[in-house]
């Protein structure tokens, strides 16, 4: 009898690890999630297979710095103040990595998923309808200057060392480049070989029917609680109501810390509220995407239009969209693209998983059939096809070959 696998959770990483596994094993593999596939946070992010993301937000220097960012209404970080108490511990635990040693370990960790990303999401869509959602593509940085440019260059020595080395243009070769910036940005490192997806919602759920005709399964519904038996995972109980299964992969974001604690474990684990606009039909914009330093926000052009992400917000899961935050990414991207033109808006917020250490918890909790494949922070999109591909390896008994130490989900135990 094939294994009864559940998958929890249908974004980017659910559903990559179901592809995978249907393709390594003839398991029974059925995907649970309370919303339809790319309907969560996977659907609202940049877009960009951010092959060079291998910087935490934890720099050497943040502490220092995140004061005046909170008190700078022009800058994109926000605190629902409210929420702070109940953040405070996380917050800690976060700013404690933010230290040369630290961010070099965590971007190691970083750039064992991401680094390959665009050969990885190649290899997830090959032969299926959903290769025409991904583009290859330049990613480029704009700078006002290069004192800007040089002001980053911690980040910057970071990338290099991970084997990432910019193309710099100013002057007329920037214009030439990309002439609908502003003329406030002086230069613009560009980095090749990186990629997009078109429509990060229609690009799941068009994994999501690779995945069913593979022989997958998905249902909609709301995991309420993991049961074992003998220390094992043995069924997950649902709205819709019991589901045995020999292993569980939880990939539910945020969401995963509650099943977490039900497995004894109380993982560091807080929303980092993104916001994303787009511009719909949008002209004038960007022909390729471009992380704008001064906004600190990454504009992508899409099938709908153009997405402008970005933005930095704690306040917790129930609080809905900050007006400020959306009005401040409506400011930064006008005066990065002066010209752009648009026949509508649609504002979006969602929830991007931040463990306390910004790497992913990828691996088994002890040995009980429980996988964990969440956390990725910035780089769940960019990093979802290879941590399906490792997780669906460690369920399915194949070797892995990569080191996977960093992502342990019981270094918080």
């Amino acid at each position: 009898m094939p294994k009864r696998i559940i998958i929890a959770g249908a974004g980017i990483v659910g559903v990559s690890t179901g592809i995978w596994l249907r393709r390594f094993s003839d398991a029974d593999v059925t995907i649970i999630d309370r919303l339809p596939p790319g309907e969560g946070t996977s659907h609202g992010n940049a877009g960009v297979i951010a092959a060079c993301s291998v910087a935490p937000v934890t720099a050497p220097g943040l502490v220092r710095k995140a004061p005046k960012m909170l008190m700078n209404p022009d800058f994109p970080l926000f605190m629902r103040w409210g929420y702070f108490p109940k953040l405070l511990p996380w917050l800690i635990k976060y700013l404690g990595t933010a230290n040369d040693s630290d961010t070099r370990r965590i971007s190691s960790g970083l750039t064992t998923i991401v680094a390959d990303s665009v050969e990885q999401h190649k290899s997830l869509v090959a032969g299926t309808a959903a290769s025409d959602w991904v583009q290859e593509s330049d990613y480029s940085f704009a700078y006002t200057d290069r004192a800007a440019f040089e002001a980053d260059s911690y980040t910057w020595g970071l990338r290099r060392d991970a084997g990432f080395e910019p193309i710099i243009r100013e002057g007329s070769a920037l214009r030439d480049f990309e002439p609908n910036l502003a003329p406030s940005v002086g230069l613009l490192a560009t980095m090749a070989d990186h990629g997009y997806v078109r429509d990060p919602g229609g690009y799941v759920k068009a994994l999501a029917d690779v995945f069913q005709s593979a022989g997958g399964t998905i249902q909609q519904a709301e995991i309420k609680d993991v049961e074992t038996t003998d220390d094992k995972v043995s069924a997950v109980l649902t709205s819709a109501g019991p589901h045995p299964c020999d292993q569980l992969i939880l990939a539910t974001g945020v969401w995963s810390k509650p099943l977490m604690q039900k497995l004894g474990l109380d993982i560091p684990l807080e929303t980092e509220r993104g916001y994303h606009i787009i511009f719909e039909d949008a002209e004038s914009g960007p022909s390729h995407p471009i992380m704008v330093a001064s906004g600190k926000f990454v504009a992508t052009p899409m099938a709908a239009g153009l997405r402008c992400a970005g933005v930095v917000e704690f306040g917790g899961l129930d609080a809905g969209p900050n007006d400020a935050a959306l009005n401040l990414l409506r400011r930064k991207a006008k005066a990065a693209f002066p010209n752009l033109t648009y026949k509508a808006e649609v504002p979006w917020l969602g929830h991007r998983p931040a463990p306390s250490d910004s790497l992913p918890l990828i691996g088994e909790v002890r040995e009980t059939g429980v996988f964990t494949a969440f956390g990725h922070h910035h780089i769940g999109l960019t990093g979802a096809p290879k941590t399906g591909r490792i997780v669906a390896g460690l369920v399915a008994g194949q070797p892995v070959n990569t080191d996977i130490g960093a992502f342990d989900p019981m270094r918080f135990a």
